[in-house]
């Protein structure tokens, strides 16, 4: 069995079915070259034999999302493609971040995905904290260009919703992507007039959602993303605590 097929196997998962199933489906047959249908009897065998289920799931849910948010502003902008295929790199290696690719270009050409639809599907199967990291990827992916369009923000807050991610927690992220003088305090999901021990409570909090070990089962490879926001979220505390005096 070739490499993309046992690659497809291991990200199958509740993939198999729903509107997601019938994507991967489509692009398998209409996008992917000398991919044949016993490739894919093969790749659901070897999906069956290993584990790490869930780090598959997640994989699937990047690339179909971050195809919706590349074509947001009806382009197709070089440097987001390349933050995705670096970032897939960074946490697969070489090899897995090309079978990636071979389906994440036929998302890209595919105009019949259903946000909603894919979204619902992701967010019965996930955890929040693999969801928050879901939005987080998406901002990422977005400000790879320089600047987060409105077009953009308004594609990942749609999604954001879909996938039960409060305006709090979507703010929240979407202030770690943008340096203004409330930033910090958007990041807490506190206001400017919050106490020193509202501040300090908000931290806690922040930390307890963000931690890396919230998406441990992911695999280590996710672990990387989950401590990039964990740091924003402690610059945030630090520069409110020197804007202070804390």
């Amino acid at each position: 069995m070739g490499n993309f097929a046992k690659w497809l196997g291991a990200g199958l998962g509740f993939s198999v079915g729903g509107p997601i199933g019938s994507i991967l489906g489509f692009v398998v047959g209409s996008f992917i070259d000398g991919f044949t249908k016993e490739d894919v009897e093969n790749a659901r065998t070897y999906r069956t034999t290993h584990s790490n289920v869930q780090s598959g799931d997640f994989e699937i849910s990047l690339l179909l999302l971050s195809a919706v948010v590349i074509k947001a502003d009806g382009k197709i902008d070089q440097r987001e493609l390349a933050y995705v295929r670096e970032h897939f790199k960074r946490m697969y290696g070489e090899q897995r971040a090309s079978n990636a690719f071979k389906l994440f270009n036929g998302f890209i050409k595919n105009n019949n995905i259903s946000t909603r639809q894919v979204c619902m599907q992701i967010r019965q199967h996930t955890t929040h904290a693999s969801r928050l990291q879901l939005v987080h990827f998406l901002f990422g992916i977005a400000k790879s260009d320089g600047i987060v369009n409105e077009r953009e923000v308004n594609s990942i807050k749609t999604i954001a919703g879909y996938l039960n991610i409060s305006n709090y927690d979507f703010e929240s992220i979407k202030a770690m992507f943008y340096n203004s003088s409330d930033s910090s305090y958007k990041i807490l999901e506190i206001e400017k007039s919050a106490s020193n021990d509202e501040v300090k409570k908000a931290y806690r909090k922040m930390v307890k959602k963000y931690h890396p070990d919230k998406l441990r089962h992911l695999g280590e490879e996710h672990l990387k993303g989950a401590e990039e926001k964990f740091r924003e979220v402690q610059k945030a505390y630090e520069h409110i605590q020197n804007e202070r005096g804390m």
